[in-house]
């Protein structure tokens, strides 16, 4: 839980400093505000680029230095997060004063998000939905940051060396053991979370949100040797290509709905908002029973498209997820069924009252 938070120089805020006093933390207020920016700068908490994605350069205030920082208390600690306007294309990290890495900030907090944005997460290209599951696996497991970063780094390198032309067969073996590697953790920790999370989905009780069906879609080979002999086989295909055609980055979440045994892309806008809710909710219940305390919510204007009962369901099951979460609105009036565990906080120009 977060028990401090303050931007400086961050979007439209100059300098906020915000201390949440319930479990839901439910900031209202017009289009264009900054509610949405608090819920981006508490996203960089954890490793990533935040809930919009967004380049560093855009998150530093028009006005401002040319640079920013997010920081927040939790549990004792101070963590800090900010871009300089000496370097800005590079995020320092602290904790408790020292300097460390982005990767670490993971064995802290487990943050997860849904944004208007992701109403489109079934339709859009396969990449959307392995960041969605990487979040799901990353707030369960703190080392899939690293290991992530590092297939990122391994991947771009010998896809470098494909568009080269280079032919080194010991260059390509060393780098594709490293491929192999952190490839068959980031599947192996995804195929475990889908497991765990199926069951947890499983075990749900009846709600108004419809129960989901995961599964990953992919090449389907998890153990490095296996991987790294792929990656050999495949290189004069791969060089063809001018990119790596066989590995975890290939790999797609596909969701049906339990319901009706269709698909998520061809179910209604509303039922995918279900179905996003239903993953959320069961996550949350897992990260608390396996790391011993709830994530963070994050809710950008999850209230707007649900009729009145399906709101009273979401912020009954939310109670119980233990989580703190942060909802945006542009109407106060939505979250009235949030009764009085919420602390309702409005927002005018970057300002809050």
């Amino acid at each position: 839980m977060l028990e401090q938070l303050d931007l400086t120089d961050f979007r439209n805020h100059a300098a906020l400093r915000f201390r949440p006093e319930a479990q839901f933390i439910i900031l209202h207020g017009a289009n264009g505000a900054g509610k949405t920016n608090i819920l981006e700068g508490v996203s960089l908490l954890v490793p990533g680029r935040g809930l919009r994605r967004a380049a560093l350069g855009e998150m530093a205030r028009k006005a401002g230095a040319g640079g920013f920082s997010v920081s927040a208390l939790a549990n004792g600690n101070q963590f800090g997060t900010a871009v300089s306007a000496a370097m800005p294309g590079r995020r320092q990290v602290h904790i408790n004063s020292a300097a460390t890495t982005i990767n670490d900030l993971a064995e802290y907090f487990a943050i997860l998000w849904l944004t208007p944005a992701m109403d489109r997460l079934f339709a859009d290209g396969a990449s959307a939905r392995r960041r969605f599951l990487d979040r799901l696996v990353l707030a369960l497991d703190p080392k899939h940051a690293a290991h992530s970063s590092r297939y990122e780094n391994a991947l771009k390198q010998r896809n470098r060396m494909l568009g080269d032309g280079q032919q080194d067969a010991a260059w390509f073996d060393a780098i594709e053991a490293r491929l192999a590697e952190h490839g068959a953790a980031i599947a192996a920790a995804r195929a475990k979370v889908l497991e765990q999370l199926s069951a947890a989905i499983e075990a749900m009780p009846p709600s108004p949100f419809a129960k989901p069906i995961l599964t990953l879609a992919g090449d389907g080979l998890s153990d490095a040797a296996t991987l790294a002999e792929a990656y050999r086989a495949g290189r004069s295909r791969d060089r063809a290509a001018g990119r790596t055609l066989t590995g975890p980055h290939r790999a797609d979440l596909e969701v049906i709905h339990a319901g009706h045994g269709q698909p998520a892309v061809n179910c209604s806008t509303g039922e995918q908002k279900a179905l996003l809710l239903s993953v959320i909710l069961a996550h949350a219940g897992l990260v608390k029973q396996i790391r011993g305390a709830a994530p963070i919510l994050l809710l950008d204007e999850v209230a707007a498209h649900l009729d009145p009962d399906r709101r009273a369901a979401l912020f009954e099951r939310l109670v119980d997820t233990g989580s703190q979460i942060w909802m945006t609105g542009t109407e106060e009036q939505l979250f009235v069924a949030a009764g009085s565990n919420a602390m309702r906080v409005h927002i005018a120009d970057g300002t809050l009252s």
